[in-house]
């Protein structure tokens, strides 16, 4: 099973067209179930985990879990949190140093709430790295989030990919759908 979370401002039906494609690939990809992404990836964290927990009870198996931007926080929240009920992460255009900080979208939040954010990513992958099978997607033409703050450098299981496209492009790009096809196809 896999769950696609998208990214800030973006309604679920941003990823459609790539879980149609993983769904012809035989995946049972859906939705994170919580609409539109509205921005609060602690709270969304928490939904989206007990909806990880709900499916892994439910199929026995854990899930996979794939995210965009700042979806892909919040999927790499879950994974840290609940490291048996997921079974690998994919993230495409997600920030995962210095937060909002390194994004277009910094002035969304005070500066004190960007600093909160970036200690608290910083403290986190410090203190407890993610330890399931994750693929860094990310592109040197993204104009929303600096490439270099989608490089995790704290994750022992982290491997990195670069493609061609832009932020926006990633959740349609198919050659981010045949990274993520293959990722999700490995053991």
């Amino acid at each position: 099973m896999v769950v696609d979370v998208p990214g800030w401002k973006a309604p679920e039906f941003a990823g459609a067209p790539q879980r149609h494609y993983l769904r012809r690939l035989g995946h049972d990809a859906r939705p994170w179930g919580l609409g539109v992404n509205t921005g609060n990836p602690e709270r969304d964290a928490d939904l989206l985990a007990e909806e990880v927990l709900r499916l892994v009870a439910e199929t026995g198996r854990p899930v996979s879990l794939l995210g965009w931007s700042l979806g892909g926080l919040i999927v790499r929240e879950v994974a840290r949190q609940h490291p048996d009920a997921v079974r690998r992460v994919v993230t495409y255009g997600t920030p995962v140093v210095g937060g909002p900080s390194w994004t277009a979208g910094a002035g969304a939040w005070s500066r004190e709430e960007t600093s909160r954010i970036a200690d608290l990513i910083a403290r986190l992958d410090a203190e407890e790295p993610i330890q399931v099978p994750l693929t860094v997607i990310y592109t040197r033409r993204d104009a929303i989030v600096a490439p270099a703050a989608c490089i995790d450098l704290t994750s022992p299981r982290a491997d990195h990919v670069v493609v061609g496209s832009t932020h926006l492009g990633l959740i349609t790009d198919p050659d981010v759908w045949a990274v993520v096809a293959h990722r999700l196809a490995l053991p």
